[in-house]
């Protein structure tokens, strides 16, 4: 076997072993024990999963969103905040989550590594639900009263850009912790060929589908929307539990009805009862389409690679895919 592909077999192996424990640490655990690991905090469950998947055995992880809490409004406590003092690196994305920045810039700005630079944000729309008029479709013209001053934080949804956050918190980890590079390199290399074949499966997936809109209950998926040649109908911004104005409610129920989408697609972590409302007037069923922001109990035993198939199979039933 060439030494290329034992680091691969390698780093799968490590890859399996990660997915299999799930959510793992959150920021109740102790990290006694921990012994000579890095000590690693992420802040919310996409960058766990990879602090942990290209860390291995070389790493403690401690995470700040415990799984069933909506990331957008994580408040720390004292002790979080004492985890990020003490931590030797902090994977976070700024703006994200503000009280992580918060803390992050009074308590642990030497360890803090924001990913945002790698994940390449874009202002996919505004938080509409703020705004005097409603955002249309993704890849509609806007009209000149609408604003696009918001960067999109939901990069993970992209398999590309969570690729290329890989690769800068594999580099962050070697510049840490250089003693371990070579593990670092052999999981994260497995990593990527992991995440290369689920972008793979997206494009051949969702290539041949008869319906090219869907409809979300947050606006998480517009660059899921944009890699794969779909259109997003989000009824809330940005922040999940936000309630949409009557007006956007009107114009959902008119997209559904002229489009003739199938499904109003709601999440794990917040309230159905909007999405199931506008799914009952107009007569078509619901199903979730997981954000991937946080895990909850009915799905602790999954994970990004697992929930992100799960997404793809939803997508393709609702939108008639070959």
């Amino acid at each position: 076997m060439r030494p290329v592909t034992r680091a691969v077999a390698a780093g799968v192996a490590a890859l399996a072993v990660v997915t299999l424990a799930g959510c793992g640490n959150s920021a109740a655990d102790d990290p006694a024990g921990s012994g000579d690991k890095l000590d690693v905090v992420a802040s919310f469950y996409p960058l766990e999963f990879i602090a942990k998947t290209v860390g291995g055995d070389a790493v403690h992880v401690t995470t700040l969103t415990a799984p069933g809490v909506e990331p957008h409004d994580l408040e720390l406590t004292p002790k979080q905040v004492g985890q990020i003092a003490k931590a030797k690196l902090v994977v976070f994305e700024k703006g994200l989550q503000p009280a992580v920045d918060e803390a992050i810039e009074q308590n642990g700005k030497q360890a803090g590594f924001d990913v945002a630079p790698a994940a390449k944000l874009e202002a996919t729309g505004a938080n509409f639900e703020e705004e005097d008029g409603a955002a249309p479709p993704t890849g509609t013209v806007k009209p000149a009263a609408f604003t696009e001053d918001a960067l999109d934080p939901h990069f993970w949804l992209d398999p590309v850009r969570y690729a290329d956050v890989v690769k800068a918190v594999t580099d962050k980890l070697i510049e840490t912790d250089s003693a371990h590079a070579d593990g670092y390199r052999q999981r994260s290399e497995a990593m990527l060929a992991e995440v290369s074949k689920l972008d793979n499966d997206f494009r051949t997936g969702l290539a041949n589908c008869q319906l090219k809109t869907f409809v979300t209950s947050h606006q998480a998926f517009a660059y899921l929307a944009k890699r794969y040649g779909l259109q997003m109908v989000g009824i809330a911004g940005f922040t999940p539990d936000a309630e949409p104005t009557p007006q956007r409610i009107r114009e959902v129920q008119d997209i559904v009805r002229k489009q003739r989408v199938s499904t109003i697609f709601y999440e794990e972590l917040v309230s159905p009862k909007v999405a199931e409302s506008i799914a009952r007037d107009v007569h078509v069923k619901t199903a979730v389409l997981s954000p991937i922001e946080g895990l909850s109990d009915a799905n602790s035993k999954e994970s990004y690679l697992s929930l992100m198939r799960e997404n793809l199979q939803e997508l393709r039933k609702a939108n008639s895919c070959a």
